[in-house]
């Protein structure tokens, strides 16, 4: 008989899917709960290692964004490693004010022994899920898009 019981990791997982969809910037005090004081982090835009760089990435997504959360659409466990599918929403500060905004993306993460992420890569296309939002670059995107469908 095979036991359905969730290990470790799977509820270290369900934890960290939990922080995640409820980040609030009170929290980040507490980021080493859910990250390793070495942890690695990569997006389009960043590759930071440790807990002060990381904090930094999501400090900066509040006070640049308004009301930005993840809302996780999926996710596959394999060991002490993760992919999660996610949205991303959010309102720009300074355009399209309180329009929600939506970018969708994947995050790979490892844990280690004591259940905290070491390694947090998210993957998200920058042009179109990002620049073609931005008033003066969608002009661009689309152009560029065209160009290269020829």
């Amino acid at each position: 008989m095979t036991s359905s019981s969730p290990t470790p990791t799977s509820e270290a997982i369900t934890r960290v899917v939990d922080f995640f969809e409820h980040l609030q910037p009170a929290h980040l005090a507490h980021l080493d709960r859910y990250y390793a004081s070495d942890a690695r982090f990569k997006d389009p835009f960043n590759e930071v290692q440790g807990l002060a760089a990381i904090e930094g990435i999501f400090r900066h997504m509040f006070a640049a964004l308004e009301h930005p959360h993840f809302v996780i659409t999926g996710r596959v466990e394999q060991g002490p490693q993760c992919f999660l599918t996610w949205e991303f929403r959010f309102a720009f500060r300074s355009y399209a004010q309180g329009v929600e905004q939506t970018i969708r993306g994947a995050t790979h993460l490892v844990l280690d022994d004591a259940q905290r992420i070491t390694l947090h890569r998210d993957y998200w296309d920058a042009a179109e899920e990002l620049y073609e939002k931005l008033p003066g670059l969608r002009v661009l995107m689309r152009w560029l898009k065209k160009r290269a469908s020829q």
